[in-house]
């Protein structure tokens, strides 16, 4: 005999109905099959809504009535049912009876307990006489019987408790004599010993299945429902979750308790004893496995964690004072108040010294445990040996699931290290000895991020995605993106690192999606996106939420970088090729290093100097195995270098720098490149980074230019005055050609002081022969001293920007 329930989604419509129909069918050819069902999907709230409207004296219950009489005659009319008179009569009185139920509770202006449950007893009533119908209409040897002809319980009205022995013998009396090959049974709802109707709880149709197939201990239980299976997590809040194949009763029941309601958890117990394997099946796809609830089933998984769970809607409660330490008897007033009060607890945890405990309730129930606890304990409050009742509310509980957990060392720490790391506070942890279960309180807020970030580090073969923000998408972000787009599945399979871009920006539309751009697309997007805006930009990023973030700034706007310490502050990295933050004053470019640390948020620039030249990094690797940087000498504008590589006495220097900022190795603004301000940044930042704490005006600017340059009003001015101040450039290469020397803007760092200028480079010399748009940087170190470390290549241009801030991006995975 096959015991098969459906759930509310598996008869919300005609077409799953006759999917249900089916499945049944086919079992029943091999076997005499028990079918449970629930209401139709979303009923039985409206039947709550409906009495809830009525007991406030609001005539709208009318409508919610209507809503469900026209839901239910549409699946008869859709089924061809509703020609058959006795059908429709049999439907019409049944909607009188709840219709005449409902004025009673409007005329009366009230809603027991015991009216609640004969009223959403009408969902299971209704579906299962019009399933079982149509079965008959079919041909199929079918009948409906009355589960509350069956199970016995209590007059514990809504979550009545059932009376075992009397229900079973029931059971297996009626399926004794029973002859047909299938029977319909309406779940969730009962009878008390006195004959009065009572349901088993929401989520009750479960335990209705799993009480007649332990009375009848049949060889499984099949729970059909619209996913497949109990997934890893919440496959709604994290994407990559997947069906869990097999688990344990106890696996389950924690994980059905912590929120994955595929499962209700008092189905486990009527089977449990009797070794009765739950099989949770999909309607909408009968050929999936699922999953397979037993204890007879081999581990095989390579990660002791089998789920991760949630509870949201939680209040966290605090009871503490000094006057606790020692005393026994708080916990038992403290539970038996609660109890009194008909609350549960659902998250426990005491401090080895008593002076505070810490438990989590449904956040309904948090004034109402307030009160009646503050009253409790007046004559302490009163005396300051305990204080009021401390509640919180807007909380989670987040919870690790697994049998094997405790012959696995550092799972809580790899838990608690990988929700730190992206700045998921904990407010409160529990775990029982028993290591089957690790619950942590956290942020409603955070619940995404964090199942995201677990199932990631637990369930996702060490792939680690990376939600990427870009803002400024011009010329170095859009090979940025093309960049990210092109090595998206190489850097999945190799490097297992996930890049998702989830906002892009530039001056003028900004679009976001947080679970991943169309990179082939994202130009078009990008036209209809909303207008930009620094701040609201920002807010997306903060309000996603979402794990592992990193602000990516392609320009060279100060506004934006005003911005790294708050996306700092909210755990999300920023990578930079924009110098001006680290330029800045020293007490800014210090705060922001500070932040990256306490927040454990990456803050990488290594575009900041020789663009995609890894001249940072292999700075930082020397200072931090020790070594000690004595000098730096350096060519670090590939514009500059462009620039006077070009130029010579059969050239116009106006026509040179023109075509340097045609060609994108320049500024907007080329007098940012020629006033040398932008190398005097980039040694500032080196000499930084190399542990001396120095400002942009304690660097020597020994500029070319001449004074017109210099104080010209606009981008036309500085080119207009290029070219009256011709014959001044054409002397300096005349000066430079003359001493057999090119011209290098060079950039020295040497005993804590650093200065910028031009310099007539001799042959022999590493710079002398340097081409195009290179650079060259030279570190002279305790480990170096006379032939010094050097890193030389392309040191401008969209696409090596581009490259480098892509390997800042990535650098960030391994943090």
């Amino acid at each position: 005999m096959n015991v098969l329930k459906f759930g509310g989604t598996s008869v919300g419509s005609t077409e799953n109905i006759n999917k249900v129909i089916s499945i049944l069918d086919k079992y029943s050819k091999d076997d005499r099959v028990i079918c449970v069902v629930s209401a139709v999907g979303g009923i039985t709230d409206k039947l709550l809504k409906a009495a809830e409207l009525a007991q406030t004296k609001n005539q709208d219950y009318i409508l919610e009535f209507d809503a469900i009489s026209n839901r239910h005659h549409k699946i008869l009319t859709e089924l061809t049912l509703s020609e058959n008179q006795n059908i429709s009569a049999h439907l019409n009185d049944k909607l009188q009876e709840l219709r005449s139920l409902l004025d009673g509770i409007f005329l009366i202006n009230e809603l027991s307990p015991k009216t609640s449950d004969k009223l959403v007893s009408f969902g299971e009533l209704l579906s299962s006489f019009i399933i079982a119908e149509t079965m008959k209409s079919r041909g199929m040897n079918c009948v409906r019987k009355n589960s509350q002809e069956l199970i016995v319980t209590n007059s514990n009205f809504t979550k009545a408790e059932v009376q075992y022995q009397q229900t079973n013998n029931n059971i297996k009396s009626y399926f004794q004599e029973a002859k047909q090959q299938i029977t319909i049974l309406p779940g969730f709802i009962s009878k008390s010993t006195l004959g009065e109707i009572t349901t088993l709880g929401r989520g009750g149709s479960d335990f209705t299945a799993a009480i007649v197939a332990a009375a009848l201990n049949v060889s499984s239980l099949e729970i059909w429902t619209d996913v497949s299976g109990m997934f890893t997590t919440n496959p709604k809040l994290v994407k990559q979750a997947f069906p869990i194949e097999n688990l344990s009763y106890q696996e389950a029941m924690e994980l059905s308790h912590f929120g994955a309601k595929v499962l209700y958890p008092p189905t486990v117990q009527p089977v449990l004893n009797l070794n009765i394997p739950i099989h949770i099946k999909n309607t909408l796809d009968p050929d999936a496995f699922g999953t397979k609830i037993s204890n007879d089933f081999i581990e095989n998984s390579t990660t002791p964690v089998r789920g991760i769970s949630n509870i949201n809607n939680v209040a966290l409660l605090t009871l503490q004072g000094n006057g606790m330490v020692g005393i026994p008897g708080f916990s038992k007033r403290l539970f038996e108040t609660l109890a009194h009060e008909k609350i549960n607890i659902i998250f426990i945890t005491q401090a080895s010294s008593e002076h505070s405990i810490c438990f989590g309730i449904d956040d309904k129930d948090s004034l109402l445990a307030k009160t009646a606890i503050d009253l409790t304990f007046e004559n302490e409050i009163s005396l300051h040996k305990i204080d009021p009742i401390i509640v919180e509310t807007g909380l989670s509980i987040i919870a690790l699931v697994g049998d094997k957990m405790k012959s696995h060392q550092g799972i809580s720490g790899k838990m608690f290290s990988t929700l730190g790391k992206n700045n998921i506070n904990i407010r409160a942890i529990a775990q029982g000895a028993s290591e089957r279960n690790i619950s942590a309180v956290i942020s409603e807020k955070d619940v995404k991020k964090a199942l995201n970030t677990l199932h990631e580090c637990f369930f996702e073969d060490n792939n680690k995605q990376l939600n990427v923000f870009i803002t400024g998408v011009g010329n170095v972000g859009e090979h940025l993106v093309e960049q990210i787009r092109s090595q998206k599945k190489y850097l999945k399979e190799q490097l297992k690192i996930n890049i998702k871009v989830v906002g892009l920006s530039n001056s003028r539309m900004m679009i976001f999606n947080d679970s991943g751009l169309n990179l082939k697309d994202w130009k078009n997007q990008l036209l209809t996106g909303e207008k930009a805006s620094l701040e609201g930009f920002f807010e997306r990023a903060k309000d996603f939420n979402l794990r592992n973030s990193i602000f990516v700034d392609v320009t060279a706007n100060e506004e934006v970088s005003k911005l790294y310490g708050a996306y700092l502050k909210h755990s999300i990295a920023v990578v930079a090729c924009n110098k001006i933050a680290c330029s800045s004053s020293f007490e800014n470019y210090n705060e922001l290093k500070n932040l990256s640390l306490k927040y454990n948020a990456p803050f990488l620039f290594e575009t900041n100097v020789g663009a995609g030249l890894p001249v940072i990094d292999t700075l930082n690797n020397l200072i931090a195995s020790g070594d000690k940087v004595t000098s730096i000498q350096a060519v670090l504008s590939g514009s500059l270098n462009f620039v006077f590589n070009n130029f010579d006495d059969t050239t116009k220097f106006h026509d040179v720098v023109k075509q340097a900022q045609k060609e994108g190795y320049t500024e907007p603004d080329p007098r940012i490149d020629l006033s040398g301000v932008d190398v005097a940044r980039k040694i500032l930042i080196l000499a930084r980074e190399s542990v001396t704490k120095m400002n942009l005006e304690d660097i020597e600017n020994d500029s070319f230019l001449t004074k017109a340059n210099l104080e010209s009003g606009s981008v036309d001015d500085f080119y207009n005055t290029l070219i009256d101040d011709e014959a001044h450039f054409q002397k300096l290469y005349a000066s430079a050609k003359s001493n057999d020397c090119q011209l290098k803007y060079v950039a020295e760092f040497n005993e804590g002081k650093a200065k910028v200028g031009l310099k007539e480079i001799p042959q022999g010399h590493p710079f002398y022969n340097l081409e195009g748009k290179d650079n060259i940087v030279m570190f002279y170190t305790q480990r170096y001293p006379e032939q010094p470390m050097i890193i030389k290549g392309a040191g401008a241009g969209a696409e090596v920007t581009a490259s480098g801030l892509f390997a800042d991006i990535i650098r960030v995975s391994n943090k």
